[in-house]
């Protein structure tokens, strides 16, 4: 079975579920405006859920090359989108990597790509903004890491406390970064320019 016929399956399998919650919540699935969600939902979720199927350190080491000069490296606003696995609602807003090359750099568009990778599967914004750091730390030659993370939980804004304007921040970090706070408030301070 090819992969493009085994997604096909898993996706024709989701949509059955999706089918079945419209029964039970109250709807009539084969309402005409219903007809096609179970599918639409179906190939949404799978999609969302596409880093499951990606090796974030193979995207990692696809893109190491010799050092050319910085000092440090930041890349801010990268924007994500993910579900929280609690309630199975969308997360989303933007981080910001920063690191201290040691030898070694990684191509700009592998950050963005790591990002997505572990953005999109059921998650958690801790873990995430860990996952990126430690990923980096672990494959790319460098003498520290940090990783900043900004995003706003529909958890929090259409269920339980409802507060449309709370935004949640985590950051991670290694190496100097861990050692030297002029080090982490110079970074913070880069992201934080507009």
């Amino acid at each position: 079975m090819s992969t493009t016929d085994r997604d096909q399956k898993i996706v024709d399998e989701i949509a059955s579920h999706y089918r079945e919650i419209l029964r039970l919540v109250g709807e009539d699935p084969n309402r005409e405006g219903l007809l096609k969600t179970p599918m639409r939902a179906a190939k949404a979720i799978y999609a969302i859920t596409s880093g499951y199927r990606q090796n974030p350190e193979e995207i990692a080491s696809q893109a190491i090359f010799e050092h050319a000069g910085s000092r440090i490296v930041i890349v801010k606003d990268i924007e994500f989108y993910s579900m929280c696995e609690h309630h199975i609602l969308p997360f989303f807003g933007k981080i910001a990597v920063g690191y201290l090359p040691k030898g070694k750099m990684i191509g700009l568009s592998k950050l963005a790509r790591i990002v997505d990778a572990f953005a999109r599967r059921l998650q958690v914004q801790e873990r995430l903004t860990a996952q990126i750091c430690h990923l980096l730390t672990d494959t790319l030659p460098n003498e520290g890491v940090i990783v900043a993370c900004e995003a706003g939980h529909l958890c929090m804004k259409m269920r339980g406390v409802e507060k449309q304007e709370s935004s949640t921040v985590t950051f991670d970090y290694t190496g100097k970064f861990e050692t030297d706070a002029e080090m982490r408030k110079e970074f913070l301070s880069f992201i934080n320019n507009n």
